[in-house]
């Protein structure tokens, strides 16, 4: 998939120590929602750290997910295990790698 100006959220979330996996189940929605192309979930080794990168077809359709009830209902799953969070919302382009001879 070639990234030309899609629009990706991203978000970091900081774990309760030893929370990871209560966290994990409860983090993925119950159902994938238009729009969103690809997901991805990274952690850090220690487990204390998700970072969630999802790639959207527009604004409007990550907009319309932020305030779904599948959504609502996601997050206050994920709040027991979170201390911090923080989100942006971006536009991507992919950088090309020269080729090695």
């Amino acid at each position: 998939m070639e990234l030309d100006q899609p629009y990706v959220w991203i978000t970091t979330r900081k774990l309760k120590p030893g929370m990871r996996d209560e966290f994990s189940k409860s983090w993925r929605p119950s159902e994938f929602p238009p729009g969103m192309l690809r997901a991805y979930e990274l952690t850090s080794p220690d487990g204390n750290e998700v970072v969630g990168i999802s790639i959207w077809e527009s604004a409007e359709s990550r907009d319309e997910y932020r305030k779904s009830e599948v959504e609502s209902q996601r997050r206050q799953a994920m709040a027991p295990y979170v201390l911090e969070e923080q989100s942006g919302f971006y536009l991507a382009r992919e950088l090309k790698m020269p080729k090695s001879d």
